[in-house]
């Protein structure tokens, strides 16, 4: 008997086996029990890629809600940066703003003090001028002009100087030029009397001019004021009794 090769039973089965497994169903049945011990059936592999597949999708997934998270984190980062800056610029505009506020107040107080110092520098010269124009070494007219000057220049007012003739005397006792310095404010009339110094009687003289102008012009004024630096204590006495204003410089005037 003739043996045959390994080759040439394998060339035989591949002839011969498709027409066997047809015409043997045990045969086809023995033949899959076999190569099951060593391949997968068509549901096992069909299983064994289904499960691939879904490993597949849940790496996928889990990457881009890693990348979803990361992503957010960086955004968070950025805008926790972003809010930073911002916080870090509202806090530069601040400070520049209050460094210009302390500026701007320190401007405004050097400038209040010098004010102050100036007026009291004006106000110790017309003090001195007062001094002055009694020993007549200024005229009374200059420091009348000085007063009324602070007068317009502090309170915005116009102060008119009124020269007229009182022909019944009743000021002097005898006809003779009277002059006021008139005041006219938000309606108001206040008539004043600016001058180096004033005793008694000047008070009384003033009064009196008041009442020539009054009758004059029919109308009665609503404030009488006196202005110097000199001012009799008995003159003080009179002015309280008359209802007379009496300051020591145009500054301390409320003219309102």
């Amino acid at each position: 008997m003739t043996s045959l090769t390994e080759k040439e039973v394998v060339h035989s089965l591949r002839n011969h086996l498709p027409r066997l497994l047809r015409s043997d169903p045990s045969l086809s049945e023995s033949i899959l029990t076999v190569t099951r011990e060593h391949f997968p059936t068509k549901v096992e592999t069909e299983d064994r890629f289904t499960r691939m597949l879904d490993e597949l999708a849940r790496e996928r997934e889990a990457q881009s809600r890693k990348w979803a998270e990361q992503k957010a984190e960086d955004r968070r980062k950025w805008d926790e940066q972003n809010r930073k800056w911002d916080e870090q610029s509202r806090k530069w505009a601040e400070q520049k703003a209050e460094d210009k506020r302390k500026w701007e107040e320190s401007n405004q107080r050097f400038d209040e003090v010098h004010r102050e110092i100036m007026a009291q520098s004006k106000k110790l010269d017309r003090s001195i001028g007062a001094l002055g124009s009694r020993w007549g070494l200024q005229s009374e007219k200059a420091f009348r002009d000085a007063l009324a000057g602070i007068l317009v220049e502090s309170f915005g007012v116009e102060v008119v100087n009124v020269n007229e003739f009182d022909e019944e005397g009743t000021v002097f006792g005898q006809p003779d030029q009277i002059e006021l310095d008139v005041i006219i404010k938000n309606g108001l009339l206040i008539i004043c009397e600016l001058k180096s110094s004033v005793d008694k009687s000047a008070i009384y003289i003033f009064e009196r001019k008041v009442r020539f102008y009054e009758r004059r012009h029919q109308r009665q004024a609503n404030r009488m004021i006196v202005v110097s630096p000199m001012i009799d204590h008995r003159a003080r006495r009179v002015g309280e009794k008359l209802g007379i204003e009496m300051y020591p410089d145009s500054l301390d005037v409320p003219v309102t």
